[in-house]
């Protein structure tokens, strides 16, 4: 018999650290390899990871909710093949990706306060600067303890942390909270290390009531949080809307349905034209498919197109590659592989990287319309609403106006009035009208 290691992936380049956020398995479990046996949040992605041999789940070392660095120790498989003791993990595994507005339903995680043996942890070390590695991982901490410090001006160094190597943990920092030993000094200014160098106001913190119930953010919802303010805080916001006829489309989508199907063996929805007709608009005004870098302004050569997709447990936007180059088949494919991939967790890092243009389709739970945030660093996010059959005043050739049943759904763009005027906006957004009214049904196949 021999014991196997389990390492914590890399996901990623910049990947540092990764929090388990939920065990597959238990303790005395068979496993086979590359039978997925917990899951993990990064600062991109959740990913299942994979056993790396097949065994018996002998020892759990980290407990759900605890944040570790890539190659900590996570737990030991005991395996009658002692041909290897230690196993890494694959260094990247699938992963996936939440939605536009389903919130997390996970349980309430375990604390990140609970020990870690000594061995799961690299032994301190250097920087090259004079910083151990206790302390860069108790400075780095999590995003929504960093935002909690910058909001009341505390430094993370300075405090003890419980969880691995002295990070420092939500439970700490709001025991710190309570210790009363945070008031900045009289006349101390606000912290500018918000994030998006953004002073923060200091709200009061809620207190929990009798009969109420704390549950920690996940990771995955502690870095949306995160992500939403610093755009609110980047981006001068406005919104436009317009409501677009898809009557043609429904038509040509019923005629050519089975057709379509046969020749791909995909779905086709009403998502692939949307797409479709926002491409060729962007193409008209590349303003939209841009990014700030403080006063200049980078025009992207690609146009990869983000689509948030709802899952049970948050939010994520997989990416569209070179949507520029793709017919309604190539679109169709790509959007159907990435939507079925985020709901089983196999998508991979890149995959929600890169985009330059974001579509969030709110419709789907009969939302009319909506103000969504944009997707930094991009300049422009769409928002689509429920399409439905409405009545519609209609003027025939003979100038006589009737009423219609027509297909109709409001359509939203938030765009960044720093470098996006009102009137481009309302233009692309009419281009994108017309595209969807006038879409050829020769462009379907």
């Amino acid at each position: 018999m021999a014991r196997v290691d389990v390492i914590m992936p890399q996901m990623g380049e910049s990947i540092a650290e990764g929090t388990l956020s939920k065990w597959l398995k238990k303790v005395g479990d068979e496993v086979k390899r590359d039978e997925p046996i917990f899951e993990i949040s990064t600062d991109k992605v959740d990913a299942e990871i994979p056993a790396p041999t097949a065994g018996v789940l002998a020892e759990i070392i980290v407990t759900e909710g605890q944040t570790v660095p890539v190659q900590a120790l996570v737990a030991r498989i005991e395996t009658e093949k002692g041909a290897a003791l230690t196993a890494a993990a694959p260094a990247t595994a699938p992963a996936a990706a939440s939605a536009p507005v389903a919130a997390a339903t996970n349980a309430p995680v375990a604390s990140t306060a609970a020990s870690v043996p000594a061995a799961s942890v690299p032994a301190a070390a250097s920087n090259g600067n004079g910083a151990s590695f206790e302390d860069r991982v108790r400075t780095k901490s999590s995003p929504l303890v960093r935002k909690m410090a910058a909001e009341h001006g505390v430094d993370i160094a300075a405090l003890h942390g419980s969880g691995v190597a002295g990070r420092v943990t939500k439970r700490d920092f709001l025991a710190h909270l309570e210790s009363g030993a945070t008031a900045a000094p009289a006349g101390a200014r606000p912290s500018m290390h918000a994030p998006g160098g953004v002073a923060d106001a200091h709200a009061p913190m809620p207190e929990p009531r009798t009969g109420d119930r704390v549950e920690a953010m996940s990771k995955m919802r502690a870095l949306i949080s995160e992500h939403m303010v610093v755009s609110r805080r980047t981006s001068a916001h406005v919104t436009s809307f317009m409501e677009i006829d898809f009557t043609r489309v429904a038509k040509i989508r019923a005629a050519k349905r089975r057709e379509f199907e046969a020749a791909t063996g995909e779905k086709l929805s009403f998502m692939p034209f949307i797409i479709k007709a926002t491409v060729d608009a962007i193409k008209q005004y590349p303003i939209m498919n841009s990014s700030v870098a403080g006063t200049n302004v980078i025009y992207r050569g690609n146009v990869n197109i983000g689509i948030a997709v709802a899952l049970e447990w948050g939010l994520i936007v997989p990416v569209i590659k070179n949507a520029d180059d793709l017919s309604i088949t190539g679109i169709t494919r790509s959007l159907n592989d990435l939507a079925n991939r985020a709901r089983s967790k196999k998508l991979s890092p890149e995959e929600v990287q890169d985009g330059t243009f974001t579509i969030t389709n709110p419709g789907v739970f009969g939302s009319l319309m909506g103000t969504p945030i944009i997707n930094q660093p991009q300049v422009a996010i769409l928002g689509i609403g429920t399409i439905e059959k409405r009545p519609k005043v209609i003027t025939g050739a003979d100038g006589e106006d009737t009423i219609a049943i027509r297909t109709c759904a409001y359509f939203s763009i938030s765009f960044d009035h720093r470098v996006i005027d009102g009137a481009v906006a309302d233009q692309f957004l009419a281009t994108l009208k017309r595209n969807v009214e006038t879409f050829p049904e020769a462009g379907v196949l």
